[in-house]
């Protein structure tokens, strides 16, 4: 039997299972991101320090979600990018139309991930208060781009709204 310290994350695991439900039930799945530099994004889209990433499936291509990172290929201005991301600098994942999903502890120095990342904090909201929104979609309405709210205590949060 695995002892707390020697588990693995759950939030691969538990952002896997909020993608498949989002793409379940029809909603197009975002992750927020902490950027730093072992992640691989257009640092152009990159604003305060994080980025918002649409994960569809019909926005993406050859997606992996798996353990470690999450790897895709989008475009980004019609242009396509690479797109390598650590699963410890996944901040939220949520729905774009009703903002049902998860946000994550922020990644701390010096703590393990396994540690941090074994207490999620679970909320079902409307929209979600990220501090930066961009979508990896090649079509790019502006009446369809998420809102652009302002984070609490420099930490993004999601707020339910009845």
């Amino acid at each position: 039997m695995l002892n707390a310290p020697d588990a693995s994350s759950t939030r691969p695991y538990l952002i896997r299972a909020l993608h498949e439900w989002c793409t379940d039930n029809g909603f197009t799945p975002y992750v927020a991101v902490l950027v730093d530099e072992s992640v691989q994004v257009p640092m152009e889209y990159v604003k305060n320090g994080e980025i918002v990433l649409n994960v569809s499936y019909d926005a993406t291509g050859g997606m992996t979600l798996g353990n470690e990172f999450i790897e895709f290929k989008a475009r980004f201005g019609g242009v396509p990018r690479e797109i390598i991301v650590p699963v410890s600098r996944v901040l939220a994942i949520y729905a774009r139309e009703n903002g049902q999903g998860m946000a994550f502890p922020m990644p701390v120095a010096g703590k393990s991930e396994a540690s941090v990342a074994a207490t999620p904090t679970v909320a079902a909201t409307t929209r979600p208060s990220l501090s930066a929104v961009e979508s990896s979609h090649e079509a790019h309405d502006s009446d369809d781009e998420p809102p652009h709210p302002t984070p609490q205590n420099g930490r993004p949060t999601l707020t339910r709204v009845k």
